[in-house]
Parts: C-alpha cells; structure tokens; sequence
C-alpha cells in the first residue's frame, strides 16, 4: 500500500479469506477496492430536483421552440383553438410551473440541507484560494494539466456555470415566463397581479418574448456543456459523477488525500 495512503490497515486484524478474493477478483482488484473512498453528497431531495428539473427543462425547451415556431400546418388558426398547439402549450405551462415550485423547493432544502446543497446558490469570489482552483479547473478542461484534483462537490469552474446557468439563468426564465402568462391571463389574474408588472418594466412583449426566447438558448448551451462535462469528469476525472446524481455518494477511484 502506498505510503500516502490516508489508510492505515490495522495489523492484528487478519481478513477472511473470502473477503480477501471474491469471484473473480484479483489481488489487484482487492487492492484497487481498498483505495476506494466515498463520501455522501447530495440527499435525495437534491437529487429528485435535479432529474425533475432536467425533465422540466427539456419539454420547456421543445414544446418553447414550437410554440416560438410553429409547423405550418399550425398556423392557418389561433394557436389556442388546435389541438396541437394547445396540447403543446399546455406542456409548456404545465413543465414550468412545476420547474416553479421545485426551485422554491430547492431554495428550501438550501436553507435546511447539508452544506453542499447550497453550493448551487453562491459563488466565493472573495476566496483568493477558490480562484486559483477555479482557473486549475479552466486549464484541466482545456488539457493542459495532465491529472484534476478532487472535489466532494461541484469543482469551483462547474459552481460558477451552476450559479450562472441554473440560479440566475432560471430565476430569470421564471420571471419572465410568467410574465409572459399574465399576460395571456390578463388583468384580475393572480398571475398578471404578481408579475404583470413585469411587462411594462421591460417595455413591449417583443421584447420580453425575444429576452425569453434568447434564455432558452442559453439553457440548450448551458445543457450541452453540462452533460458533456459530466460524461467526461465521470471518465477522467479521480471521482464519480454521474451515479452520484443517482445514489448521493460520490466515489473516489484513489484514496491520495489531495
């Protein structure tokens, strides 16, 4: 075992010979279990909301560029008298207020969670320390460190993408998405009484439409990288990331304490 290693095996203790090789184990596969560590990182909570927000934001996207776009076999009538377009909307509106209540709810389980369910809400720019892991991660997504580091949580690169694309971004689509539906549901609505306001603050509805529909495209951006980002880190990286998002642990494949 390395000399490195944070475990210290205890030398009265002599393992089963079964635990020792199972199957088809090798030494070299017990030895490899051995210098594995895992750590619990996000509670169920955290979890449900992201595969439901993914969800959420995946039929917004789709039933948002139809409606943005219609096929044009949709346009020879008010959009709301076809069934089509009406199933369509419905989706959209649907999928957005439940994305609604589970980032209330996420912003809940901020408050009462474990420390790493608030990383999604807040970026350290006064840690001298966290930039310089911030620009470490900058440099290993762009190959040119040849080993990453190790984190329990997002890395400081991905906590800024998940402040900027997840807590801003979706405050914003939210703001302006249901500005968007008080005006549809017009004055005396509680929608219009919440957020009509809204509507005169930016200007026109063009205007809140286009800002809606240009955040849409940051979201598809912002998808892309992050499911990229994911499979790769999962890959190369010294820690699970996808199954973590699944089970909540997070799986180190070696057991260097940095």
């Amino acid at each position: 075992m390395s000399e490195k290693s944070i475990h210290r095996p205890n030398p009265e203790v002599d393992p089963l010979p079964t635990a020792r090789l199972t199957g088809d184990a090798t030494a070299a596969d017990i030895e490899s279990v051995r210098h594995r560590t895992s750590v619990f990182v996000y509670e169920w909570p955290v979890r449900l909301w992201h595969w439901v927000n993914a969800l959420c934001i995946l039929v917004l996207i789709v039933t948002g560029w139809f409606i943005a776009s219609p096929l044009p076999t949709m346009t020879f009538a008010e959009a709301t008298h076809q069934f089509v377009m009406g199933y369509n909307r419905f989706a959209h509106f649907a999928a957005a207020q439940i994305l609604t209540v589970g980032f209330f709810g996420r912003i809940y389980w901020a408050i009462v969670g474990n420390h790493h369910a608030k990383q999604l809400f807040y970026v350290p720019v006064l840690n001298r320390h966290w930039w310089k892991e911030v620009f470490f991660e900058l440099r290993w997504y762009l190959f040119l460190e040849s080993e990453p580091k190790k984190y329990v949580g997002h890395n400081p690169l991905a906590q800024i993408a998940m402040f900027f694309f997840m807590t801003i971004g979706l405050t914003f689509m939210i703001l302006t998405g249901w500005a968007l539906y008080a005006e549809g549901a017009q004055a005396g609505s509680f929608s219009h009484d919440v957020m009509g306001w809204l509507i005169g603050w930016i200007g026109n509805t063009q205007l809140l439409h286009s800002l809606h529909h240009l955040g849409m495209w940051f979201i598809v951006i912002f998808m892309i990288i992050h499911i990229y980002a994911a499979i790769r880190e999962d890959i190369m990286s010294r820690q699970s990331m996808v199954s973590t998002m699944i089970s909540g642990t997070r799986t180190f494949k070696d057991d260097r304490p940095d």
